[in-house]
């Protein structure tokens, strides 16, 4: 599985909850992905926000501070995959 990012992206930020139910597909996706995206991406800041009680999100940040976001309450590893994804293209 190889996840590149492009010239346009410049940050992706995660929140996510340590212990809650709705958080547990990013928990997963972190533990099960995120090794091997930042070997495809070394020097690309990916940031992980733990915080109690948070809803679950994932942010990126474009050229010109364009942000766009998408929501990953109870989503599964995979599917928190696919957020990804989209956000990056």
């Amino acid at each position: 599985m190889a996840v590149r990012f492009s010239g346009a992206i410049r940050e992706l930020r995660i929140h996510l909850c340590q212990t809650s139910k709705p958080s547990e597909g990013v928990r997963e996706f972190i533990q099960k992905h995120y090794v091997n995206i930042k070997k495809e991406n070394p020097t690309f800041p990916i940031l992980i926000r733990e915080c109690n009680g948070v809803k679950p999100c994932v942010y990126a940040r474009y050229d010109k501070g364009v942000e766009r976001s998408a929501t990953l309450t109870n989503l599964a590893a995979n599917d928190v995959l696919s957020a990804v994804k989209q956000l990056i293209k």
